[in-house]
């Protein structure tokens, strides 16, 4: 699987998440400072509602922002067995019932899904449970992950 062609995919959908992040952070702003919002009496509380969402939106624009940047700035590696999983590594992983799924140990962007060559990649961070875990591993190396009452078993299938 291509690591370069996945990490453009990432980088794409970011740029899209941004565009969209600024217009609705745009047009919070907008709703927040029309004349139309502006509080008649003290329990008219629709321009201190609008405010909030705008600077919500705002916040939202700025960690968009500095997940591209981490995501353009990052060095795909090849994976070394050595070091075990790393940041950049393709991991596919199988659960106690068998059920495969491929990961992407990435900077940031934790829960983005995308399709590659046929293929669901799930993006997590060294930051997830899963991810901490993961680092360091190596193929046919076993991961527990405790989910509240319960724990969750990985085997560690392929690595890239």
């Amino acid at each position: 699987m291509n690591k370069a062609l996945l990490q453009q995919l990432i980088l794409d959908k970011l740029h899209t998440d941004l565009a969209l992040a600024q217009q609705a952070a745009l047009t919070a702003y907008e709703a927040a400072t029309h004349e139309e919002n502006i509080a008649e009496n003290k329990y008219d509380t629709l321009g201190l509602e609008a405010s909030y969402l705008a600077a919500g939106q705002a916040r939202r624009v700025e960690e968009i922002r500095q997940a591209l940047s981490v995501w353009e700035k990052l060095r795909l590696r090849p994976f070394d067995a050595q070091l075990g999983i790393q940041l950049s590594a393709l991991v596919w992983l199988a659960d106690a019932e068998g059920a495969e799924q491929c990961l992407f140990l990435g900077p940031d962007g934790a829960g983005l899904k995308l399709l590659l060559e046929g293929q669901e990649v799930r993006v997590i961070s060294p930051r997830a449970p899963l991810g901490q875990r993961l680092i360091g591993c190596g193929e046919g190396d076993q991961v527990e992950l405790r989910m509240g009452s319960s724990i969750q078993l990985f085997e560690v299938l392929r690595v890239c």
